[in-house]
């Protein structure tokens, strides 16, 4: 019997959701994707941002010194994979979740967050806009789903769910129920 899975406390999500290299050699071939995973964003940005060691690292994404080290190691190999061979990045995904109540704007979509709890967010704080979802009640998934891997693709006006193709990101499909854009399951629109 295989152990419990852990999910990784994410503290911050990543400003961002990727990069694109640029230059005269790229080529523009969807196989030249990285898709890195929010924990392994998170391992980047305590260990290297941050400048914490492994192991205080590790307590504060909720999971052990060694898988730490593992989520650490594929990062950086990954990143190190995209420059080396100008493929883009991608940041999503993983099997994580948020150590406090995170917000997504749907007009600038920029994430915040609350740390007066005592204070309730009425307006977005960097464009004004009402216009705003709790990232976690928004998008919280059913325990059991929690334990796979969640590569599936969502449309966020009708519903329509479509397992992830390799090297293809959930934004470049298209629902063929009502035409929108699909989103990764579990990321905000």
């Amino acid at each position: 019997m295989s152990r419990q899975f852990r999910l990784r406390r994410i503290s911050n999500p990543p400003a961002i959701t990727g990069f694109k290299p640029y230059g005269n050699n790229i080529n523009g071939n969807k196989s030249s994707v990285i898709f890195l995973h929010l924990e392994e964003y998170e391992a980047l940005r305590l260990c290297d941002f941050e400048m914490l060691d492994h192991w205080h690292a590790s307590q504060m994404m909720g999971v052990s010194r060694p898988t730490l080290t593992r989520i650490y190691s594929k990062a950086r190999k990954k990143i190190a994979e995209a420059f080396v061979l100008g493929k883009q990045i991608i940041i999503e995904g993983g099997k994580i979740y948020f150590d406090s109540d995170w917000f997504s704007c749907k007009d600038c979509f920029c994430f915040f967050n609350n740390p007066s709890k005592q204070q309730e967010i009425k307006e977005c704080p960097l464009c004004g806009s009402i216009n705003f979802l709790n990232y976690q009640q928004a998008f919280q998934e059913p325990e059991e789903s929690l334990t796979r891997c969640n590569d599936v693709c969502v449309c966020p006006t009708c519903g329509f769910e479509t397992p992830l193709k390799f090297g293809c990101p959930c934004k470049d499909e298209i629902c063929s129920h009502c035409g929108n854009h699909l989103i990764r399951k579990g990321i905000p629109y």
